[in-house]
């Protein structure tokens, strides 16, 4: 391991942007398609899983992607998988986490809303408790299940509230789905107090981020990358201090971006755009937190001040409330400065 790996390891950090299933580890994901071999393609031998997560683009992606929430058949499931991905954030260092689940998912798969809420909850506690890792909840409208999607999504959102409920957000596929159309939606939730994080700007171009910004209420942007085109909307990013949510491995392994080297993080932090660095789906792309913070410490030429600082930017773009950033930056200064060991 290299001296800035090293040092990454033991950093600690928030993660901003990471999804409930596709966080599941391949051990998870292969005792689940055991739990349910004959009825799924999903690999129950979690050597083959590698395989099986070779995607071919985006809509090649959704497809395993949904194939996996499939395995999740009731609320011990989820109550497993959620405890599970808290104890891998853990080992990472993560302090805290905002993870995006989608209820209607689980929901229309036969999880009442009640037990999918109560098992998330359960978990949360419990990540708290044994890990020391703080779980937020952002609720996540999938993109092509359309407006019934959103119309249970909020329902679920402002009638079941989970404590641990701080934002709205709207995933899947962007091609063929566009922002506005989940303005009322979006607008009910923010009246109702949740912050508006949606994705965009990843496969689509720079008006898809003009269009969450502008009708969505957009506080953050999932990934946004593609602001990278748009000069104009780069300055606007700048000046609001609205942050995007980047994840490098993602962009490369859904195909947005053709290879690592392309990739616009570069352009977007040269342009003064807040960005704070993500793991996304993370064994599905074969990657980790502590390796996309590598990636961007490669691309953007940075030291372990500079990856300490990309550790700052997630906690100050975080939903957190003020004295929980200032206890984690000031847990990060310290362990910059050598004051403690990660």
């Amino acid at each position: 391991m290299t001296e800035l790996a090293s040092f990454i390891a033991g950093l600690p950090k928030a993660e901003l942007h990471v999804h409930h299933v596709g966080s599941a580890s391949p051990r998870i994901v292969a005792e689940l398609a055991a739990r349910h071999e004959g009825d799924s393609p999903v690999p129950a031998d979690p050597a083959h899983l590698a395989d099986y997560f070779a995607f071919r683009d985006f809509a090649h992606f959704i497809e395993v992607y949904l194939s996996v929430v499939d395995l999740i058949r009731d609320d011990e499931d989820v109550r497993t998988l959620t405890y599970e991905v808290a104890r891998e954030l853990a080992r990472q260092q993560v302090r805290y986490a905002e993870l995006t689940v989608t209820p209607y998912s689980h929901v229309r798969r036969g999880i009442p809303a009640p037990a999918f809420c109560a098992a998330i909850e359960d978990a949360r506690t419990g990540a708290a408790r044994d890990f020391g890792v703080e779980l937020r909840w952002c609720f996540d409208i999938p993109g092509e299940a359309g407006l019934p999607a959103a119309e249970e999504t909020l329902r679920i959102a402002l009638e079941e509230r989970p404590d641990g409920l701080i934002s709205f957000g709207l995933g899947g596929p962007e091609i063929g789905v566009p922002r506005p159309q989940f303005k009322p939606y979006f607008d009910k939730a923010r009246a109702a107090g949740l912050h508006s994080v949606p994705h965009a700007g990843e496969t689509t171009g720079p008006e898809t981020i003009w269009d969450a910004l502008r009708d969505l209420g957009a506080e953050r942007i999932g990934h946004g990358i593609s602001a990278a085109q748009d000069p104009q909307l780069m300055a606007y990013l700048a000046e609001e201090e609205i942050p995007l949510e980047v994840c490098p491995t993602s962009n490369v392994r859904t195909r947005a971006v053709a290879s690592i080297e392309e990739h616009p993080l570069a352009t977007l932090v040269a342009a003064g755009v807040p960005v704070t660095i993500n793991s996304d789906d993370p064994p599905m792309f074969g990657t980790t937190l502590e390796e996309e913070y590598a990636e961007a410490a490669h691309l953007l030429g940075l030291d372990r001040t500079g990856v300490a600082d990309l550790a700052r930017a997630a906690v100050s773009a975080s939903f957190l409330p003020a004295a929980g950033k200032e206890r984690l930056i000031a847990e990060i200064d310290d362990y910059a400065a050598g004051r403690i060991s990660g």
